[in-house]
């Protein structure tokens, strides 16, 4: 327990560094500095570098509106020769932050000049900005920047420092109930919050509120076909309805599918809270479906938990929660599918397919192609799924023998 009047416990940083390798520093007494050694995201002098995290205060929604304005603003103007970095501010007791170590080789002054207009334009948040520079010692010192008096003052005998990486990504404490709602009434909430800033946001939460809670299954199975772009959904789905004489249903669902554009304009945070809306507003639909007959389904929650995840925890596939962590489970409020099949391709093939169809991409589409990491961290996310797990289906034979593999296992696992 925090003494009454001692000063709370300094905040600890990851910063993404180019190759996604992250570098973890802390804020600590001189002694303690010497001892770790500088971090790897500080480059010598001439070199100068600020970093600043969105505020408590104010979050959610808000919040992630002002990273994306500031992460473009960073980008132009004399600030365009900086590289910019994510960066996470954690700690015990703390809820993540996001925010960016801007590295400017020059260490100009106008940078700091830029960077004060910048955040003066935020008078509703106005995230704090800090500059580290070196003392006599040579430590680097933390400074925070008092934009009213354009001067900064100095953290007690404070430095930064390399620290040790912690036991989990800390970004994963913030998934459930941050980017990913857990459940139908954080989905509303969250919803609700997006309608401030998305108008679109309204019409979606009038559609979920009429939506049954907790909706039941039918007596007819529900499979779920999962894949990245290219990998054949779109084929396997349509000939599995037809095989089967089923329903086919997507995610999103049709009812709110023409305000897709506009939530996969927006950050992550509002994105899937559009997505995971989307999946109590398709459970409703599968419910009665299933009542009638077999019930297909194009993408369901496994896609907006696997894609959640990769945009979200920056790093590589080995910082991902581990296998078993909550973050996996099914929602125990969402009407669950008695199969999951996920369709996976080799990266060469996926491409090659993908470019003979010439379909406008998502942003998220788009960077499968783009960025291979962000891609396995997708793949390693499904396979990790549980109850119900992914069953893994090879899609780069013909589409016959892929539909037959198909339906030997929807025979296996569901009752027809």
């Amino acid at each position: 327990m925090r003494r009454r009047g001692a000063l709370p416990a300094p905040p600890r940083y990851a910063v993404e560094l180019p190759g996604s390798q992250l570098v973890r520093l802390a804020l600590v007494p001189p002694g303690a500095a010497a001892a770790r050694g500088p971090p790897r995201c500080f480059p010598p002098p001439p070199a100068r570098c600020y970093s600043l995290c969105l505020p408590l205060a104010g979050g959610g929604v808000r919040a992630a509106r002002l990273h994306r304005r500031l992460q473009q603003h960073l980008g132009q103007g004399p600030l365009a020769r900086c590289r910019v970095l994510p960066l996470l501010a954690y700690g015990p007791r703390r809820r993540p932050r996001k925010g960016f170590l801007l590295q400017d080789p020059r260490g100009a002054p106008e940078t700091a000049r830029c960077l004060a207009e910048l955040l003066r334009a935020q008078a509703a948040a106005r995230p704090p900005l800090a500059v580290y520079e070196a003392d006599e010692r040579g430590a680097l010192r933390q400074r925070l920047w008092a934009l009213a008096a354009g001067g900064g003052r100095r953290l007690p005998r404070l430095v930064a420092a390399a620290a040790p990486p912690p036991a989990l990504h800390p970004a994963v404490a913030a998934l459930r109930g941050g980017a990913l709602p857990p459940s139908a009434p954080a989905a509303r909430a969250r919803l609700r919050q997006c309608a401030l800033v998305v108008p679109e946001a309204s019409a979606v939460l009038e559609i979920l509120e009429k939506c049954p809670q907790h909706p039941k299954k039918g007596d007819f199975p529900v499979i779920v076909i999962e894949g990245l772009d290219g990998t054949g959904k779109t084929t396997v789905t349509e000939s599995v309805k037809d095989a089967l004489n089923a329903v086919l249903l997507r995610s999103p669902p049709a009812c709110i599918s023409q305000w897709r554009t506009t939530f996969d304009n927006e950050p992550t945070l509002i994105r899937r809270t559009f997505y995971a809306a989307g999946n109590y507003i398709l459970a409703s639909e599968i419910a009665k479906a299933s009542t009638q007959s077999p019930v297909i389904i194009d993408r369901y929650w496994h896609s907006t938990v696997a894609y959640t995840i990769a945009a979200e925890i920056n790093g590589k596939v080995e910082d991902l929660p581990p296998a078993h962590h909550e973050v996996y489970q099914w929602p125990e409020d969402l009407l669950k599918p008695d199969l999951v099949l996920l369709l996976t391709l080799s990266p060469e093939e996926r491409i090659r397919r993908l470019q003979g169809r010439g379909l406008e991409k998502t942003k998220e589409e788009a960077e499968l192609e783009a960025n291979s990491l962000f891609r396995e961290k997708v793949e390693e996310s499904y396979r990790r799924m549980v109850n119900p797990a992914c069953q893994e289906v090879d899609a780069s034979p013909s589409k016959e023998e892929v539909l037959k593999t198909v339906l030997q296992l929807i025979k296996k696992h569901c009752a027809l």
